[in-house]
């Protein structure tokens, strides 16, 4: 426990995704940040706002003599696993992006080696913050729904040559890992958070105009049951044109039926539930910006309040690493049906 000084936060991994952690570490007053990492220049980063040392590897942060409690990774999917290992054996605390690893050895890995060093691992799960995930796993968890019926998630996103650039990481196999754990993964650990783990899963995949710009499917169907009970499916695909069109779950239970819909899961459209009045809920935070595109919404500054509570004592971490793990299988689980049966369409 770290009980009067400040935390001190390492971010490495300086893109969109690690400059938005060192500007909630910046402006947290119990937090700091000591160093940034990146295998560009702080220039080409477009990170020379942050007066800290700019390192160019994790190793050479990790050999430095500085002094710091936290890594924070927020680099390509294919590095979280290796680099949060590393980042453990030199006894630090671990901020993770989703998703954790890209499969779930990797992450039990972590795991094992955090209960080995006694050291935290924080897995970056924003949109449990939103205001209606909130409100939804109160009355999930007090049992307002009744029995689970039915949920039906569907994640209908823009991802076109803006964002999946040659060269890029993005769209590989290796370091980015498919449409689920990149662009989804928010969503399955809210449906894995509210109704838990999931068996008997079929799908169906393809790849309608993705072929020359990703190594993966950019849509499914897949549908499956509930391990406590009830059914569900996720419908999503990164082929809608132009922009984001929805990101939304409905919910069919004994009590009634609830939908939470807009683009990003931030609006209550329906609740229908038997003596039951709707409180009003606090508004949501913007999606996060990237220009041509758009991704979850923007509350990294609950996460990084949520490491600092934590490391002092005063809460437990919002989503551990179990949890994270947990996410990963499912999708891994998933991505073993859509190796087999994966549609091409030109």
């Amino acid at each position: 426990m770290i009980n009067n000084s400040k935390i001190k936060f390492a971010v490495v991994g300086a893109g969109h995704i690690g400059k938005r952690h060192a500007e909630m570490v910046r402006r947290n007053e119990e937090g700091e940040l000591i160093a940034m990492v990146d295998i560009l220049s702080k220039e080409e980063c477009g990170a020379q706002d942050f007066n800290v040392p700019f390192f160019k590897s994790i190793d050479e942060l990790l050999s430095s003599n500085l002094s710091f409690d936290v890594v924070n990774i927020c680099t390509p999917n294919g590095l979280h696993a290796e680099q949060s290992l590393k980042a453990l054996r030199a006894h630090k605390h671990v901020v993770c992006e989703k998703p954790m690893g890209l499969t779930k050895v990797s992450c039990e890995e972590i795991i094992f080696m955090s209960l080995q060093v006694s050291k935290h691992v924080f897995c970056v799960m924003q949109n449990r913050y939103s205001p209606p995930s909130e409100w939804l796993k109160s009355i999930v968890t007090e049992g307002i729904l009744g029995d689970i019926y039915m949920v039906q998630l569907n994640c209908y996103w823009n991802r076109d040559e803006r964002y999946y650039k040659r060269g890029n990481w993005k769209g590989t196999q290796d370091l980015d890992g498919g449409t689920l754990f990149t662009q989804f993964s928010h969503f399955i650990d809210i449906m894995y958070w509210l109704f838990g783990d999931i068996d008997n899963i079929q799908g169906k995949f393809a790849d309608f105009n993705h072929q020359d710009t990703t190594a993966f499917e950019d849509s499914g169907f897949v549908n499956f049951n509930f391990i406590n009970g009830g059914m569900g499916c996720i419908n999503y695909s990164t082929s809608v044109a132009d922009q984001n069109l929805e990101s939304s779950m409905t919910i069919v239970s004994k009590n009634g039926s609830i939908k939470i819909g807009g683009q990003y899961m931030n609006e209550v459209e329906i609740c229908n539930i038997k003596d039951y009045e709707m409180p009003k809920l606090k508004p949501s935070n913007p999606a996060n910006d990237y220009g041509p595109y758009k991704g979850s919404a923007a509350n990294h500054n609950y996460i990084i309040s949520n490491v600092i509570d934590t490391l002092k004592g005063r809460t437990s971490p919002t989503t551990n690493a179990l949890e994270g793990l947990k996410v990963v299988e499912i999708i891994e689980r998933i991505y073993t049906l859509r190796n087999n049966q994966l549609i091409h369409t030109k």
